[in-house]
C-alpha cells in the first residue's frame, strides 16, 4: 500500500469495487489482495463480544459458520445481502470500509453498537465506533494507509430484542429504505437507526419510541429529505420497532 501510494486500493471479495473497476468510477494505480492474510480471517470470541476479521465473507456468517452474537443476528443480516453470488465473496470489512449507505452491515453494526478495528503501518491500530466511523456516503473516518482489521460486536444479552426491517422492490435489491432497533435492558441500551439516507446511519437519539416515530421527527433529524422518502424511513423504522417488541 505505502508503494502503490495515493493509487494504491485494498481488495478482498471485490463485489463493490469490481463494478467500480468496471465502469472506470475507480481507476487505482495498484490493487492489494488481503484476502490470504490470516490476521484479516480469523474469529475472535470473548464474553461480552465477538470480533469478526475483515475478510470474513457475508456467507460464512450466513451459513453460521462462526459464533453469533445471540438469536442467530448477524446470520439472518448476512442472509438478506444481495445474492448468494454476492454473499460468497463479498466481504464484512469490505462492505464497511466501501461505506456504500444501502449496505446493509453499515445500518445493521450501527444500531448493533458494533467497532471497527483498523491497522496501519507503523502505529498500529484503533478501536472506532461505528457510528463516528461513517462521516459521509462512501465517506470513512479511516486515514490513508489505514485499512478496516476486524469488526467488533458486543454479545446480546438474554433480554435483548432485535428487529430489523428492509424496504426493497424485489429480493436482492439495494434498500429504499432501512429500519433497525435494538433494545437490551441488560446493558441499559436502546438504539433505533434509519439506513440508506444517502450519507450515514442516522442513530434516532431524540426519539424516545421509534414505534410511533412521526413525520415530523423524521423531519428534524433528516433536513431535506423529501415526503415520500421520509414515509419510507418511517415505516422501516416503526416495522422494526414492532418487531423488536415479538
Amino acid at each position: 500500500m505505502a508503494e502503490g501510494g495515493d493509487g494504491a486500493r485494498v481488495i478482498a471479495g471485490g463485489q463493490s469495487l469490481g463494478p467500480m473497476l468496471n465502469l472506470r468510477l475507480a481507476r487505482p494505480s495498484l490493487l492489494v489482495d488481503v484476502t490470504r492474510i490470516p490476521e484479516l480471517t480469523g474469529v475472535e470470541t470473548a464474553a461480552d463480544a465477538i470480533t469478526i476479521g475483515a475478510c470474513v465473507t457475508h456467507a460464512a456468517i450466513e451459513d453460521r459458520r462462526l459464533p453469533d452474537i445471540g438469536q442467530q443476528v448477524l446470520s439472518r443480516i448476512a442472509g438478506g445481502i444481495a445474492y448468494r453470488a454476492v454473499r460468497n465473496r463479498g466481504t464484512i470489512g469490505g462492505s464497511i470500509a466501501h461505506a456504500d449507505p444501502a449496505a446493509d452491515w453499515v445500518t445493521a453494526l450501527t444500531a448493533l453498537d458494533a467497532s471497527v478495528i483498523t491497522y496501519r503501518a507503523g502505529d498500529g491500530g484503533r478501536a472506532i465506533p461505528l457510528d463516528g466511523f461513517f462521516t459521509a456516503g462512501f465517506v470513512t473516518a479511516l486515514k490513508p494507509g489505514e485499512i478496516v482489521q476486524a469488526i467488533r460486536i458486543p454479545r446480546l444479552s438474554a433480554a435483548a430484542r432485535w428487529g430489523w426491517y428492509k424496504i426493497t422492490r424485489k429480493p436482492g435489491e439495494f434498500a429504499a429504505a432501512i429500519g433497525a432497533v435494538l433494545t437490551d435492558p441488560a446493558r441499559s441500551l436502546r438504539r433505533a437507526v434509519i439506513g440508506d439516507t444517502g450519507g450515514p446511519p442516522v442513530l434516532l437519539q431524540e426519539i424516545p419510541d421509534p414505534s410511533v416515530v412521526a413525520d415530523g421527527d423524521l423531519a428534524r433529524v433528516l433536513p431535506g429529505v423529501d415526503a415520500l422518502d421520509r414515509k419510507l424511513y418511517g415505516a422501516a423504522v416503526r416495522r422494526a420497532a414492532a418487531m423488536a417488541r415479538q
